[in-house]
């Protein structure tokens, strides 16, 4: 399992705004759970297209982890593809 990042941290360490890197950690953790979901049922990247509506060499470009150009809205049809769905938490920063 991969360890978790903060935002704040990765920000830091990259030199990126705070949202960017926020932007890069929920993405992260998407790609992820749609990557432990398809290994788990056996989903191939053909059958995550089909289900998704996405080129299969778009399915596969995103989860190899390149998030360049990569919108929360794709990563959400890939989640949704993959039979799981997103919630989202927010708290008051400390």
């Amino acid at each position: 399992m991969m360890k978790k990042t903060k935002p704040a941290r990765l920000a830091e360490d990259l030199g990126l705004p705070k949202s960017r890197a926020m932007e890069a950690v929920v993405k992260a953790e998407l790609i992820s759970a749609v990557l432990q979901e398809i290994d788990r049922v056996g989903i191939t990247h053909a059958d995550l297209a089909k289900r998704s509506g996405l080129a299969r060499s778009a399915v596969t470009g995103v989860l190899s982890g390149s998030l360049q150009r990569v919108t929360i809205d794709r990563i959400l049809r890939l989640v949704d593809a993959a039979g799981l769905e997103a919630h989202v938490k927010v708290r008051r920063a400390a």
